[in-house]
This record gives structure tokens, sequence and C-alpha cells, in this order.
């Protein structure tokens, strides 16, 4: 994708409901941290999330465990 391709989603992305616009930007700074070498650090809801499917039975122990792995950089 081109520097023009991405100037032209973004543009069209400030349209888009507020929660979409958010869930873009928390998709652009994984990216981010993930070129730059960086370790991601799950957001507030994300692991609230994982905690309620744990609490829930949703998930299992590996299962949540897998996911909090995944936000790890081993």
């Amino acid at each position: 994708m081109t520097a023009k391709a991405l100037q032209d989603v973004l543009q069209r992305a400030e349209a888009w409901p507020e929660e979409a616009q958010k869930d873009l930007a928390e998709i652009a700074r994984e990216i981010d941290a993930h070129l730059a070498g960086r370790e991601y650090h799950a957001s507030g809801e994300e692991l609230a999330a994982l905690d309620e499917a744990e609490r829930s039975g949703v998930a299992s122990d590996e299962e949540v465990e897998a996911a909090f792995k995944s936000f790890r950089r081993e």
C-alpha cells in the first residue's frame, strides 16, 4: 500500500463511527509497537474480556493463558 492509498483510507475513516475509529487507532498502535520491537500491552478492555471469558467458562485456563501469551513477546 502506498502512502497515498493509506492517506485515502485515513481520510475516509474520519467519517466512520467513533467506535470504528477507535478500533482502527488501536490496530495501528499494535502494528507500530510490533514494527518498533516493543512489547504489546493489552488494553483494560481486552484484559477484562479475557477475565470474563475465564469466569464464564467460555474459555479454559489454557485458552486464557494462550491469549495472554500472545500479548507478550517471548
